[in-house]
């Protein structure tokens, strides 16, 4: 089955104006899917769309909507109207606040939690349900390792990704049947533009080794149809990030909180 046949005609990319986004959206309509673009930030959105149309000559929507509003889902859908979607991408979702969760305002972690779960559970609900119906399609949900345990600085975050975490494996398994691919894409570090911003003002360098976003969404893409989970980095069958002891998890959150001190700085 062809890429478009199996996720074509439309396909939906939320957080597309730039990094992971950018590419998933350039990769997608690459294959000959028209590309329904979400993002806050108008402008780079509608350039992305001008440049999707010239280079790839696939049609290309964008519309402006801040994917952390009650009515997200609703106004993704009516960015739609009625088209064909095969293949859903969650990517927007990432921490833009940096800090410990007593020392920001709790609507900026509502915000957030909007975003990571409650519109992605909502946009999930809406094209899954008509992915099932025709017997085809794609549900990909960018995730991070943060999912895999908390830590200081990324209570809500981790929260958040770990929902994202348990919500595509079970989607997985339910629709499975039905033909419809579900991916969780579980990223380490990558090479952002939100990601080098948190380092830019924290005065922090730039660490090596970061993951590409176009990288990132080749194997993401790659990967889409042997979900439900893909752990950046490491090989299917690799246990990865995963831990199951509390004596296992409890190292780890202090592991993690000593790995992010070169993204957040010391407390």
């Amino acid at each position: 089955m062809s890429f478009v046949h199996r996720y074509g005609p439309w396909a939906v990319i939320a957080g597309a104006s730039e990094g992971t986004g950018r590419a998933f959206a350039h990769q997608i309509a690459g294959q000959g899917v028209s590309c329904i673009l979400i993002a806050r930030r108008e402008a780079p959105l509608n350039a992305l769309a001008e440049e999707i149309r010239i280079r790839h000559g696939v049609e290309c929507v964008a519309a402006s909507i801040d994917l952390s509003a009650a009515d997200a889902a609703d106004r993704i859908d009516a960015a739609v109207a009625g088209r064909p979607v095969g293949l859903l991408v969650c990517n927007a979702g990432g921490d833009g606040n940096s800090a410990h969760f007593l020392d920001q305002r709790i609507d900026a972690w509502v915000d957030l939690a909007s975003r990571n779960v409650m519109t992605v559970m909502r946009c999930c609900h809406r094209f899954g349900g008509l992915m099932r119906d025709r017997g085809r399609g794609g549900l990909l949900l960018v995730g991070s390792g943060a999912c895999y345990g908390g830590a200081s600085f990324m209570a809500v975050y981790s929260a958040t990704k770990a929902f994202d975490l348990c919500f595509s494996e079970g989607l997985w398994a339910e629709l499975r049947p039905y033909g419809v691919d579900v991916l969780g894409l579980i990223l380490g570090r990558t090479d952002t533009p939100a990601f080098r911003a948190t380092l830019a003002k924290r005065g922090l360098p730039v660490p090596a080794n970061l993951a590409s976003p176009e990288e990132v969404a080749r194997i993401g893409l790659e990967r889409l149809p042997h979900g439900p989970v893909h752990n950046w980095g490491q090989a299917d069958e690799a246990a990865g990030y995963l831990s199951s002891s509390a004596a296992v998890r409890r190292n780890r959150v202090l592991a993690l909180d000593e790995m992010t001190k070169d993204v957040f700085g010391p407390r």
